[in-house]
């Protein structure tokens, strides 16, 4: 009696439109990698969650005595821990995004070399779990606020698309990252350096305005002063101004990062599971 044997090739995202609805029937997956990197990263400490306040709270602390008190900078008429704090928010979401999506396939091998599921749901997780700790660590800034008795303007409404722009420049650098990581393990050392280095050549700690006007635009090419300047116009309003050629400029490149970010990752997905 002959036996007919068949093989069963399982390929990621071998059609295109098959790929990205499988992001849609894995999205229980998507759940529980996010709220588990929640458990996990607060798991077994003493003050749990409360780690998401009080890692800002004292950069911010610490940015307002020497850049505030020390050097005396201007701080666009408001409170200048208003100031710090106002980019300091988006600034924790990027780099806490981009160290947890670096390292998010590497932390999720098992599981990536078993089953098939569209592997760009372990980095959006990772980006997730790190937008919760914004979402925390925002009552620092409205207590802030209400200790300053601070106000916001009409141009709060617009935060949310300046959110956005924070959320793709944070998922287009993590993709990159993360796929780097899988085949080149030096990325795991290069990443802490990206984000010490990057927190000082952006405008967390004072404004951009410091910056002299002909150096603005060459300043702008780092993708996160217009998505800090955007915060800071959006939250606190009055003097706080916009460069727009360089908001320009680096909303293009945040595009450009998150797209060729996309794009470099579908290309390597399918070696994940042979590399790790």
């Amino acid at each position: 009696m002959n036996q007919n044997n068949f093989e069963l090739v399982i390929e990621a995202g071998r059609a295109e439109k098959q790929y990205w609805q499988d992001l849609w029937r894995y999205r229980e997956l998507f759940y529980t990698l996010a709220w588990r990197d929640i458990a996990v990263r607060y798991k077994q400490t003493v003050i749990g969650i409360a780690w998401a306040l009080i890692r800002p709270f004292l950069t911010m602390v610490v940015f307002t005595i020497v850049f505030g008190k020390l050097a005396n900078l201007p701080s666009e008429g408001v409170p200048y821990p208003i100031l710090v704090f106002a980019g300091m928010l988006p600034w924790q979401f990027f780099s806490t995004s981009l160290s947890s999506a670096s390292d998010s396939l590497i932390s999720n091998a098992n599981l990536i070399s078993k089953v098939y599921f569209p592997r760009l749901v372990v980095p959006i997780s990772a980006v997730v779990t790190s937008f919760v700790d914004f979402l925390i660590s925002g009552m620092i800034l409205l207590g802030l606020m209400i200790w300053y008795n601070f106000v916001p303007s009409w141009r709060i409404i617009t935060l949310p698309i300046f959110i956005l722009i924070a959320f793709a420049a944070s998922m287009g650098a993590g993709l990159w990252l993360c796929s780097l990581n899988v085949k080149y393990r030096d990325f795991r050392y290069i990443v802490p350096f990206i984000v010490q280095f990057g927190l000082y050549i952006s405008p967390v700690g004072f404004s951009s305005n410091v910056v002299p006007e002909r150096w603005r635009l060459l300043y702008s090419v780092n993708p996160m002063v217009s998505v800090i300047d955007g915060f800071r116009w959006a939250i606190l309003g009055g003097q706080s101004t916009l460069f727009i050629p360089g908001f320009c400029l680096s909303l293009a490149l945040v595009l450009i990062l998150l797209l060729t970010g996309i794009q470099h990752f579908r290309k390597t997905e399918r070696t994940f599971a042979d590399l790790i």
